[in-house]
Order: structure tokens, then C-alpha cells, then sequence
């Protein structure tokens, strides 16, 4: 049932709407200044800014480390057999910082080359834009892999790439995350393996001595993490991902 009170205040509302539509709220406003310029309303302003806010998250994804060391870790947890322990949260904020160490010389490139110039009005958006991205762009060419670039470039069926230095963002982007999880299950691969054995070797044992009801990983688990407690296998890992970018 209506409110009586909404039935008091319909009225007033559609009366209101047509001076509404008649004066109208502005979205863009021009101003022009005295060097041939425009500047653009803070609406506008806030509008771009929301976007770009939305859009970080899928930068942060996509154009930095950020997949390979989530993926490793994930399947890392995975081989050591813990379930949710450490929990997502715990692997994702490890994941963020430690792309963020990764990071630190194309973010510190980024800011100096492009955005305090622009701060300081020594360049324009668009420049200030393009010369952010560099650092950015040789970060991804220097990681991704030559098969997987070909392979979008072909498909893209771009005739104008004639140079890796011409490979647009709409190309390099999807080959390097790509190339990342390519390596990221590579690593993982390798850091199974000695999980994997203790396993077998775990589950030998039991079938030998007739535990077939016993189940090898509640076994098992207390050995991997022994193991992995004994060879320091954060700081192995942690310190592997970081070194692997800048070999």
C-alpha cells in the first residue's frame, strides 16, 4: 500500500519536473582561458577520475606482476595442502606488496616522466598519458614471450606493426597476461613436485602397512610443512618471483 505521505509529496515531484527539464544541469562546462586553452568543469573532472578508479583494479592485473605471484601462490597453497590456510586475503595482500617491490622502478619511471610533468603543466594530458605508459610498456615487452606476441599480432591482422616498439596496448596487453599464467603454472609445476613426493612416498608406506583407511594427506601435511618451514619457503619463493622480473 502507498504511504500517504508519498501520495502528498507525487504532486509537488511533478510539478517540479518540468522546471527541472526547462533549466537543466549542465554535464560539461567549457571555459576558455586567455593562452587558447580549455578548461573543463569539475564535474567532468570527477567523472574521469571515477572511471579511471574503475579501470585500476584490471590495470593492476593485467599490466603488472600481480597475475604470475597470485597464481603461484594459489597453486603453492595448493601443493602444500592446507586448504583455505593462509586465507585469500592473507595471499592477496602478499600478492599486492610484493608487486608493488616489483613494481617500485616502473612506478617511480611512470611518475617521473609523465604525471610531475603534467602536474607541473609541462606537458599535456595526451603526452603526459603516452610517456606514464612507457615505462609500462617496455616492462610488459621485456616479460612476455616472442610466440605468444606473434601470435596476437597475427591475429589482431594489424599490417601497420612492423616494430615491437609499434605494438599497440590492445595487443600487448592480452599476450602478456598470457605469457604471465604460461609461466606462473610453469613455476607452480616445479613447486608441486617435491610435494607431490611426499605424498607417494607417505601413501607407499600406509598401503605397506595395510592403513588403507588412513588417508595419506592428514599424513602427509605435518611433513610438507615441515619441509617447507625448514627450507624457508616463503622468502624462497617470495625472492624467486621478485628476482625472476629482473633477470
Amino acid at each position: 500500500m502507498i504511504s500517504p505521505r508519498l501520495l502528498v509529496l507525487l504532486p509537488l515531484l511533478l510539478t517540479a519536473l518540468p522546471v527541472v527539464a526547462q533549466q537543466g544541469i549542465p554535464l560539461i562546462t567549457v571555459t576558455p582561458n586567455d593562452n587558447g586553452t580549455e578548461s573543463y568543469s569539475l564535474t567532468i573532472q570527477i567523472l574521469l577520475m571515477m572511471t579511471a578508479l574503475s579501470v585500476l583494479p584490471a590495470a593492476l592485473i593485467t599490466m603488472t606482476s600481480f597475475t604470475r605471484v597470485i597464481v603461484v601462490f594459489a597453486i603453492l597453497r595448493q601443493a602444500l595442502g592446507t586448504a583455505q590456510t593462509p586465507s585469500n586475503q592473507i595471499l592477496l595482500g602478499l600478492a599486492l606488496f610484493t608487486s608493488m617491490f616489483i613494481m617500485t622502478p616502473v612506478f617511480e619511471r611512470a611518475y617521473s616522466e609523465g604525471l610531475e610533468p603534467y602536474i607541473n603543466e609541462q606537458l599535456g594530458f595526451r603526452e603526459a598519458a603516452d610517456k606514464s605508459l612507457q615505462p609500462f610498456r617496455e616492462f610488459m615487452l621485456n616479460q612476455v614471450r616472442d610466440s605468444d606476441l606473434t601470435l596476437f599480432i597475427e591475429m589482431s591482422a594489424d599490417t601497420t606493426i612492423d616494430t615491437v616498439e609499434t605494438v599497440p596496448l590492445k595487443v600487448l596487453l592480452p599476450a602478456f597476461v598470457v605469457s604471465e599464467l604460461k609461466t606462473a603454472f610453469q613455476i607452480g609445476f616445479l613447486i608441486f613436485i617435491p610435494f607431490l613426493i611426499i605424498d607417494l612416498v607417505v601413501a607407499s608406506v600406509l598401503m605397506s602397512m595395510g592403513m588403507m583407511m588412513l588417508s595419506p594427506i592428514l599424513i602427509s601435511l605435518p611433513f610438507k610443512i615441515m619441509l617447507f618451514v625448514l627450507i624457508d619457503g616463503w622468502s624462497l619463493v617470495v625472492s624467486t618471483l621478485v628476482a625472476g622480473f629482473y633477470i
